[in-house]
């Protein structure tokens, strides 16, 4: 059963569902927010983390023909490619499924009928880009060109990156399919738009409340309040979900767009969750509550989807636009408490993209290196602020230097010498001010630790946390235990200090390393779950032809909690394995085989 503790929803951005993902997708969405999510458990907080596979969309059927395959059979393969890929990650979803669902289409249809019946979705003509060589709908993402307003040459169809304008295709000065670089055909066609303007006011009121977002994410948000005008959200397109309407239901080539799509997919992966759960209510509580807080995690090219058009949808469904409105039928439903951006990994100064051929996989990466290095390298060295450059020879440096010299050689070295002299935990005499500081550095260790992971500052968390490692370290060499075999008495104190601190640092780093720290449970002779994994079943939906994968795990059961627990003396040590295995230096010089230097 969950406890009746701080409701917490980690709602993290969908990956898409035409290839697998690689690092730099894994940097913004998924890391930040596993480590925020297992922090807030540990501290006593009910989390529901979900997400899945945004499966819809033109850019699934041309990845469908490039590999024979229809769109469902793409949306198929790469759904369970990606979710095996966060599992290896260590990703810990209460639920991660995808947008091919029933529940999804549903919950889709309902808040377009709500925000129809409210007056916020109008039917309007615009022009439209197709392919000039298909005849197919062309995404807006899948448009490049040089934006209108400050000349950047990388603008997309649906926005700049540089400036942070929204636009349309046909705004771009020299536009370009990103498929195959032919230039767009624009056609009259006729579509359904969301009211945005009839949003701004009480968009504007709800941002003016986010004084503790991050200055990027509010000022990025605020300036496009000036210049929202509707928006499109269908497709000329087959692949999606139906439009809900009489007159529209059975219209072959109309579709509703991916991006409305997809940002429902929070609200009907949690209504999936709690019919998993045995209680189809379940959901209101992250959704339906004063209480309950809502954090969202994404790459920062998905700010503008997320802080204005995701809540100008919740705001229109509520009924709380100019247009007033009944809510629909979910109720009212809360907006984003916290927009939790990143910014890019690149990789030689170019952002990490598959099309571009600049690209490292997870699954090559979890393979070789396994996840907690990736893991630890996007806390300390990641595009938490800024973009950040990813180098082999940072990511040798820092797992050497960092992860096994300090931290693994902290845990190796005290519990072998426990398990050497005493064979188990050994008990403390009287302490001495040396002890008493270290013991103390750890303790105090929590709260600043603790702070950092729930406002999403990873380097300063994994920072403080290594820091006290180090002072640790420096303790060990300072007392010297080895040279104390003629006072055993002060040998074991010396020892037991050491154990316990390295439990401590264990409890802090367990949101980063969960898999080392569930070894280093295990080291001090603990026994279960320290830190629960996510589990990768299938499952079936009623009214669906064939079972899917989904993530999903029992967290409540765990053992990591955010406090100090004394180490229980006589508790039996065996000799340590090394939790972090030092990289071959050459690795900073060449790179993989499958990611080389050069």
């Amino acid at each position: 059963m969950r406890t009746m503790s701080s409701p917490i929803l980690t709602a993290v951005a969908w990956p898409y569902a035409n290839g697998p993902r690689h690092i730099g997708h894994v940097s913004g969405f998924g890391v930040p927010s596993d480590v925020f999510s297992r922090y807030m458990r540990m501290a006593g907080n009910d989390v529901l983390m979900v997400s899945g596979t945004d499966e819809h969309g033109t850019a699934i059927q041309v990845q469908a023909e490039k590999e024979g395959l229809t769109p469902q059979q793409t949306a198929d393969k790469y759904h369970r490619v990606i979710a095996e890929d966060l599992q290896g990650l260590g990703c810990c979803y209460d639920l991660y499924t995808r947008t091919t669902t029933i529940n999804h289409r549903e919950t889709v249809q309902e808040l377009f009928r709500a925000l129809h019946a409210n007056g916020y979705v109008a039917v309007q003509r615009e022009m439209g880009a197709i392919s000039p060589s298909t005849g197919r709908t062309l995404p807006d993402r899948y448009i490049e060109g040089t934006c209108p307003h400050c000349g950047f040459d990388g603008a997309r169809g649906d926005q700049c990156d540089n400036c942070g304008r929204q636009l349309d295709p046909i705004d771009l000065i020299d536009p370009r399919s990103k498929i195959n670089g032919e230039t767009p055909q624009f056609i009259e066609t006729e579509h359904f738009f969301l009211d945005l303007p009839a949003l701004a006011g009480a968009l504007g009121e709800w941002l003016q409340t986010r004084t503790d977002w991050r200055p990027n994410v509010l000022k990025f948000s605020e300036n496009l309040l000036a210049e929202l005008r509707p928006r499109a959200i269908t497709r000329d397109l087959d692949w999606g979900v139906p439009i809900p309407l009489d007159e529209w239901r059975d219209a072959p080539m109309k579709r509703i767009y991916v991006w409305f799509d997809a940002v429902i997919g929070y609200l009907s992966a949690s209504i999936e969750w709690a019919k998993r759960s045995g209680d189809p209510d379940a959901w209101k509580r992250w959704w339906s509550n004063d209480e309950a807080r809502s954090y969202y995690f994404m790459g920062k090219d998905n700010i503008t989807f997320h802080s204005v058009i995701w809540p100008g949808i919740l705001l229109g469904a509520n009924g709380q636009g100019d247009k007033g409105g009944e809510p629909s039928a979910f109720g009212v439903l809360d907006l984003p408490t916290e927009i939790v951006s990143s910014e890019f990994l690149t990789m030689s100064g170019s952002k990490l993209a598959s099309s571009r051929g600049h690209v490292i996989y997870v699954r090559d990466f979890l393979r070789d290196f396994g996840p907690d290095a990736l893991r630890y390298f996007i806390a300390v060295n990641g595009p938490e602020n800024q973009d950040t450059d990813f180098t082999w020879e940072e990511f040798v440096r820092r797992i050497n230097f960092e992860l096994a010299n300090e931290w693994g050689n902290l845990v190796n070295r005290s519990i072998s010498m426990a398990h050497k002299n005493v064979g188990s935990i050994p008990a403390a005499g009287e302490l001495t001010e040396a002890d008493r500081d270290l013991l103390q550095a750890a303790s105090d260790a929590y709260a600043v630790v603790g702070d950092a992971w729930s406002r999403c500052k990873f380097k300063q968390a994994t920072t403080e946390a290594m820091r006290v490692v180090g002072l640790a370290n420096k303790y060990i060499s300072d007392q010297e235990p080895w040279k104390l075999k003629d006072d055993p008495a002060r040998r074991d104190t010396v020892l037991h200090v050491a154990l316990q601190v390295v439990q401590d640092c264990n409890t802090l780093l367990t949101p980063l390393l969960p898999h080392a720290a569930q070894k280093v449970f295990e080291a001090l002779g603990g026994e279960g779950v320290w830190a629960a994994q996510p589990e990768l079943v299938e499952v079936t939906e009623p009214g669906a032809d064939a079972p899917y994968p989904v993530l999903r795990g029992d967290y409540v059961n765990q053992q990591a909690v955010w406090r100090s627990t004394p180490i229980a003396v006589g508790t039996p040590l065996n000799k340590p394995s090394p939790i972090f295995t030092k990289l071959d230096p050459k690795l900073a010089e060449t790179g993989p085989e499958w990611a080389p230097i050069g």
